[in-house]
């Protein structure tokens, strides 16, 4: 998990708000196919989400060291 922040941190908001949109969109296919069929890889929706929940901190602490 450092190595993923540390990784993050150096990414500029333009670059953590695509990531985030791509997170979003993984987020809710994956959630579809999980209802939908039994999937091999239960552990990737929750990984997503704790990425994305990383990179909307991050994203949060940018915006407010801007004002």
């Amino acid at each position: 998990m450092k190595k993923l922040t540390k990784e993050l941190k150096e990414k500029t908001v333009k670059e953590l708000e695509s990531e985030r949109k791509t997170l979003l969109l993984d987020i809710s296919r994956l959630g579809l196919e999980k209802k939908v069929k039994m999937e091999k890889n239960t552990n990737g929706l929750r990984q997503k989400k704790k990425r994305l929940a990383v990179v909307m901190t991050l994203l949060t602490g940018k915006h407010q060291l801007d004002k």
